[in-house]
Parts: structure tokens; C-alpha cells; sequence
């Protein structure tokens, strides 16, 4: 893979300096934001030969026929593939081939094909974040050890890093609405292709993206706080987690406590974190891999190994639609190559390695993250003996009545059992409510969720 590393003018004395220096960049440096540099810290043009376009503001206005309370319209309906690449033509696009990639097609090469459609560059959020960003680019900083973030509210917090932490946290501490209500599936299709949907509903306010509050210091080191409730199949409902997310981890670390309808009681649930399973996962997955990658960063090394040229997923508004039923999507022994839709876009690589004095069953993770959402759009996964053993998907799309760039689905495949677990699927449950002002704070506590358990 050739990987480049860009380091303009501008940003070289700030760009990946030592990680000791934590911080912000200066002035002259924030001015590029807006200016060649988009307000989230993107590269603005397009790349040499036009595959990749300039940004130019993103996707803000909703399609023609688009009504509150729909699933999204896919606004690139009537678009065709430029071409497809397959096991036998891959080496003419192995430049721009991530390592997921390629490893999907060592992996099944006579059914894995990628769909590459025109790059569209849709990501945007509302102008006060992009306020916010600017600021952050100036206030941001880490916490001492890296652990938390400091200074920076409501959006990416360090939109010019200087180091992998920084990128790493501005994935985990993008824009996302202030409060959000879902019904979503996750599936784990066995190895005949049979499954049962896991059905559960969550809620979450994101105090970081709370518009009335302006300075960090007022959150009380509360990031969000967030419920999920299984509700099927039968022998998993009525289970309920409760999570309370921070800013600076070394301050506090998250809090997050469980209710088993077994018990009928409520208890702590510190598992809730690192390589733990995660919930309704089958062991398919890890808590911290949940978004790619969440919670406290300290038992990994953070190195960017460079920017690339990458085929990604991105506008994936078919895969969500709901004239796709979860049998047409979770077919074996991967998802149906008929409803993905790839793009050129540029992405940071990221490279995690665990620590000498630190335990993870993940040894490495590569993470390859989206310049525009700044978000983990891919990630190959190592285990401790450094052979791959996971591959992760985010399929992007973009909230155009917000506007927020967010996701339809996340996918892990596990290279080892052939097996993988598919969640976030909305496409036969109701589209996400991005404005649930009903939600209160006073519903995130261990009290409440031993009601939501017992109704």
C-alpha cells in the first residue's frame, strides 16, 4: 500500500510534533479552517485528477420528496457504477485499496466485488459547530496522559491534529445532534446464513453537543449519557444498559451500570469497556470497538502512519433503505455486494498497537478514518500472535435535515469463524429521531433503567 503523509506549508511545524507538546495549534495555523483547510480541518480541493472533488459546503437540503418522518431518500439514486473492481482486476486498483479491502478479496474471492460509484463529498453540520471547531482549533488540548480531552465542546476538537491521539479523540468527540432516539437490529447470521435479529431501542444526550452551553467546564466531565434496551428476541428482552460517557478519563472514567430481567436488579458494569464483549454480540465484538472505536484510549499507542487515497464505503442510502429487507442485506459469507456503494475519498491511517505494560485480546488495529466526518469509516484488527483476525466496516451517510454525517449500519467479519455481526440496522424499524427534545437527564439513572426493565 502506498501511504502518503501530507504536510503542507503551513502545517508542518504543527502536524504530528512529539506528543508531548499537547498543544493547540496557533493562530495563523486555525486560520486555514474555512479558508484551504474545510471547517472541520479537511483538505478542501479535490485531488490531482478530479476523482476526487473539491468540498463545497456538503450535503445541507433534503431531496425532493423528503418529509420528517421518512427514512432518508437516496439523493444518488440514478447513478450507476464507474466500474467495479474483483479479485482479478484488484492489482490495477491496489493503490487505492485499503488493507480491508484487499483483505475482503484474499478472504472470498470468487463472490466479494466493490461497486465504485462518483466520490460526492456530502459531510456538513450546522455553521454554529463549525464555530465551535475554530475555537477548538485554538482551546483544544489533551488531558496530561492523553486520556481526555480538554478545552474543546460541540465538535471535532482538534480539527488540525498533532499526534494519533488527537485524531482518535476528534473520531470519538465529532457532532452528533444534541438528542437522539432510535429502534434499531443487529444480526449475526450463522454459518448456513440463518439468524434472528437482536431488536433493541436507544436513546442518548450528547451534553458535549448541547448548543446551550458554550464552555466544557459546565458539563460536569459528562460527554453523554445514553440507554440501550434490548427488546428481542425472548430470551435477551428487558435487558437494559445505562452509560454515562466522560471527557477526561483519567479525571473520572465512564460509569455504566446494567439491569438483567433474571435478577431484577440493577449492578455496576465496569465490563462495559476495553475488550469486554459487547452487548448482544455474541463475542463477535469488543465494547470498545462499538463506532470503531470508543472509550479510553490508554492501552494502545497511537501512530499516523499517513493520508490515502482510499475506495470506501460512503452514501451508503441504499444499503439503509427500507426496500432492502435484512435477508437481502446479510447474505453469506458477506454482505449483498449489490447494495454497497464505494467512493474515492482521502483517509488518515491510523495505527494502534497495545501496550508492553498494557492487556487487550487486540493486539493492533488499523484504523483508516474519513478527512471529511473525521470519523473510522474501516479497520483491520490483529490479535496478540499480530495475524489478522477482524475486518470493520462503517457505512456512511449523511442526516441532510440536521445536517450531520452519520451512519446506516456498522458491520465486524470475523476472518477466523467466517461468521460476522452486522448492527445499527434501521431499514424495517423507523428512522432515527435526530430532535427527541422530550428526552431529560433525569431519565439516565440506575432507577430508571429498573423500570424500563420491568414494564
Amino acid at each position: 500500500m502506498r501511504v502518503r503523509t501530507i504536510l503542507s506549508a503551513a502545517a508542518t511545524l504543527t502536524l504530528f510534533q512529539s506528543i508531548s507538546s499537547f498543544a493547540a495549534v496557533p493562530p495563523e495555523v486555525a486560520a486555514r479552517l474555512g479558508q484551504d483547510l474545510t471547517p472541520m480541518g479537511a483538505e478542501r480541493a479535490g485531488n490531482a485528477d478530479g476523482t476526487i472533488p473539491a468540498w463545497d459546503g456538503g450535503l445541507r437540503t433534503p431531496p425532493a420528496g423528503w418529509e420528517p418522518g421518512m427514512h432518508h431518500i437516496d439523493p444518488f439514486a440514478d447513478e450507476a457504477p464507474l466500474f467495479s473492481i474483483t479479485a482479478e482486476n484488484q492489482d490495477q486498483h491496489s493503490e487505492r485499496l485499503s488493507g480491508v479491502s484487499r483483505a475482503m478479496f484474499r478472504a472470498w474471492p470468487e463472490t466479494y466485488r466493490m461497486d465504485i460509484y462518483p466520490s460526492h463529498r456530502t459531510c456538513a453540520t450546522p455553521e454554529w459547530v463549525y464555530d465551535s471547531i475554530a475555537n477548538n482549533a485554538l482551546t483544544g488540548e489533551l488531558e496530561e496522559d492523553g486520556n481526555g480531552v480538554l478545552h474543546a465542546i460541540h465538535g471535532r476538537p482538534f480539527p488540525i491534529p498533532s499526534s494519533g491521539l488527537e485524531v482518535i479523540w476528534s473520531h470519538m468527540r465529532g457532532y452528533l445532534p444534541h438528542k437522539i432516539t432510535r429502534q434499531f437490529a443487529a444480526i449475526i447470521p450463522t454459518r448456513s446464513g440463518s439468524f434472528v435479529p437482536y431488536s433493541a431501542q436507544d436513546d442518548a444526550i450528547i451534553t458535549w453537543s448541547d448548543p446551550n452551553i458554550t464552555d466544557a467546564n459546565e458539563l460536569d466531565n459528562i460527554a453523554a449519557l445514553y440507554i440501550l434496551h434490548t427488546v428481542g428476541p425472548a430470551r435477551v428482552a428487558g435487558s437494559v444498559i445505562l452509560v454515562h460517557e466522560t471527557l477526561n478519563m483519567r479525571e473520572g472514567s465512564r460509569q455504566a451500570w446494567s439491569y438483567s430481567p433474571g435478577t431484577r436488579r440493577v449492578r455496576r458494569a465496569p465490563d462495559i469497556a476495553y475488550d469486554n464483549p459487547g452487548t448482544n454480540s455474541d463475542g463477535m465484538s469488543t465494547a470498545d470497538s462499538f463506532g470503531g472505536f470508543n472509550g479510553a484510549p490508554d492501552r494502545y499507542t497511537w501512530r499516523v502512519v499517513g493520508k490515502q487515497e482510499a475506495y470506501i464505503p460512503y452514501n451508503s442510502y441504499r444499503l439503509g433503505s427500507p426496500e432492502n429487507s435484512y435477508e437481502d442485506i446479510a447474505q453469506m459469507p458477506h454482505l449483498n455486494p449489490d447494495l454497497m456503494r464505494y467512493e474515492l475519498h482521502r483517509v488518515w491511517v491510523l495505527e494502534a498497537s497495545l501496550r508492553d505494560d498494557a492487556r487487550h485480546t487486540y493486539g493492533r488495529r488499523v484504523f483508516y478514518i474519513d478527512e471529511d466526518t473525521g470519523s473510522i469509516i474501516q479497520a483491520e484488527i490483529y490479535d496478540s500472535r499480530g495475524e489478522l483476525w477482524r475486518l470493520q466496516e462503517g457505512y456512511a451517510t449523511v442526516a441532510y435535515e440536521v445536517p450531520a454525517c452519520v451512519g446506516v449500519a456498522g458491520i465486524s467479519y470475523d476472518l477466523n469463524n467466517g461468521r460476522y455481526l452486522i448492527g445499527g440496522l434501521l431499514n424495517e424499524e423507523g428512522p432515527i429521531n435526530f430532535f427527541a427534545e422530550e428526552l431529560d437527564e433525569d431519565r439516565y439513572t440506575p432507577g430508571h433503567i429498573r423500570r424500563l426493565g420491568t414494564r
